[in-house]
């Protein structure tokens, strides 16, 4: 009787085993035997998409030979969910073309993408599952957790795009010379008495006279300087220059009295040939081009004289023309002009424009803060000099306020081809979002913002480590943000030094990622002091640990 028990028994559990088992109820209810991981563990959105790679890990006995499984991933965020395209798995005797999952259990890689929308910064992924067997459906009694979500801190990039106005050439201080000759006989270093009343002296007097009772303009200092004519012996022609230097000297004194004429240097140059090529060159000696060639295939004067001397129809032109003008010494008084002041500018715009020339207009263009006003100043400048700069330094300025259309037709109308004109085309592409274009103009021109600015559309990609190559050093916005990205967290407090909230903020993550909860509140704090950084933070993924 016992006996017949016992095998009672046995058969009794046998079969509720082997039921158990092929119960596809009793499958949705051992969920928690499957098991589901992510890589990576925290969800990361990049170029605009969410890619993850899942693991479903089935257990042994678990999967029922004649059951299917459908497991959907679903993004739950602030504002509603998504759901990814399910994964379909069967077992071992179902005849469909499902990823197949044996008595032995498997551990099956799949990949999800979601596009990302605004609130999935604070999201998680779950799976939901439910069982097909024999025409009915069984769901699991709740989602299996997977992943939370999403890391969008390439979000923090900047797009305003990195360009600069077109220079102006306005001098604040001009150099000017007054200058004046005397001539020397041949093979003399003696000062005839007449060059010191000559009409070149007279002008030269009155115009250092006029410069000393002239408020805004400076004496600086007098050069002296002495030649000798390129013919006959070199040793001979510097020892006349250096006796000419002398004589200029003494001479000068003369001239200079009761002048100011700062501080006097004197020097010996010896054969001018520099002046020499000069006269040839503004004259209409016959074979002048031949003579230049000579000059330029030699530069042994020895070798030049001879050459020269050899084009005996020509050298006596050079000696009755060219010559006696290089047996000189040259006085040359040094004067700064002051020209117009900052403030001189600015009062000018406003009472007299006319009287500024292209360079100054813009540079007055730059002191002015009203983009209206410094509008009208670039009209002024186009109107009168046809100033192509004067076009995009206005097309920046539309920029700058913002205002994308007038910044195009602006641009539209610069004649230029240079690299800035192009980077700045792809800056405006960029603030249209239209990134392919701007990708296209970054790496069309050799322009150094284009390559900071291409490193943005890098960012924007993913392409992290070549954004942070290209903006490495060059104190850009975003240099701080591409070595997070790329995890180079050493260099990126480095260059995170700024006030800004934009800079605490990123400070912060950098914080974060190393554990240090107390430094992090501390620059959320700051970066709170931009109402939209605060909101972000109270969802930031970044942050999920020290919260």
């Amino acid at each position: 009787m016992k006996r017949l028990f016992r095998n009672f028994l046995a058969f009794s559990v046998a079969a509720f085993s082997l039921v158990a088992c092929n119960n596809a109820a009793k499958m949705a209810e051992l969920a928690e035997q499957v098991k589901i991981t992510c890589d990576p563990e925290v969800l990361e959105v990049v170029a605009g998409n969410i890619d993850a790679d899942v693991t479903v890990n089935f257990p042994a006995d678990y999967f029922l030979p004649k059951a299917r499984l459908t497991v959907i991933p679903v993004l739950k965020y602030m504002g509603g969910e998504v759901q990814g395209t399910p994964f379909e798995y069967q077992g071992q005797k179902v005849t469909e073309n499902y990823k197949m999952v044996s008595k032995n259990g498997a551990a099956i890689r799949e990949h999800v993408n979601f596009k990302y929308a605004e609130g999935m910064e604070k999201s998680e992924l779950v799976a939901r599952a439910k069982v097909l067997y024999k025409g009915r459906e069984y769901e699991y009694p709740g989602e299996i957790k997977i992943a939370d979500g999403a890391n969008t801190t390439y979000m923090l990039v900047n797009e305003d795009g990195t360009y600069h106005l077109m220079a102006d050439n306005y001098q604040e201080v001009i150099p000017e010379e007054v200058e004046a000759q005397i001539l020397y006989l041949i093979n003399s270093a003696t000062v005839r008495p007449n060059q010191l009343t000559t009409a070149d002296m007279k002008d030269y007097k009155a115009a250092v006279s006029d410069a000393m009772k002239d408020e805004r303009r400076t004496i600086v200092g007098t050069d002296i300087v002495a030649y000798a004519s390129p013919d006959g012996p070199v040793a001979r022609n510097n020892t006349l220059s250096e006796q000419r230097e002398n004589s200029a000297e003494q001479a000068f004194k003369t001239v200079a009295k009761n002048l100011e004429t700062g501080a006097v240097s004197t020097r010996s140059i010896g054969e001018d040939w520099e002046g020499f090529q000069e006269l040839v060159n503004a004259s209409n000696i016959e074979d002048k081009d031949l003579i230049l060639r000579v000059l330029s295939m030699y530069s042994d004067p020895n070798v030049r004289e001879r050459e020269i001397k050899n084009m005996s129809s020509v050298y006596k032109s050079l000696a009755d023309n060219i010559l006696p003008e290089l047996r000189r010494a040259r006085f040359i008084t040094n004067v700064e002009f002051q020209n117009y002041t900052p403030e001189e500018l600015t009062a000018l715009v406003s009472n007299n424009i006319d009287v500024l020339d292209e360079e100054a207009l813009l540079r007055v263009a730059t002191l002015v803060d009203n983009p209206t006003s410094k509008q009208a100043i670039y009209r002024q400048a186009v109107q009168k000099f046809d100033s192509d700069r004067a076009r995009f330094n206005s097309a920046v300025t539309y920029l700058d306020a913002g205002d994308l259309s007038a910044a195009k037709t602006a641009l539209a109308a610069v004649k230029s081809t240079e690299g800035c004109v192009t980077n700045l085309k792809g800056v405006i592409a960029m603030r249209e979002k239209n990134y392919t274009e701007a990708a296209r103009l970054f790496a069309s021109t050799e322009c150094p913002n284009a390559k900071q600015n291409s490193a943005v559309i890098d960012i924007l990609n993913g392409s992290y480590a070549q954004a942070a190559q290209k903006l490495a050093g060059t104190g850009n916005p975003n240099e701080g943000l591409a070595y997070i990205l790329s995890n180079q967290l050493d260099k990126a407090a480095n260059v995170l030094k700024g006030t800004d909230p934009v800079s605490a903020y990123e400070r912060a993550i950098i914080a974060a990622r190393r554990g240090n909860s107390n430094a992090a509140q501390s620059e959320i704090r700051a970066a709170s002091a931009d109402s939209k950084l605060a909101n972000r933070a109270a969802t930031d993924v970044e942050f999920a640990k020290i919260q």
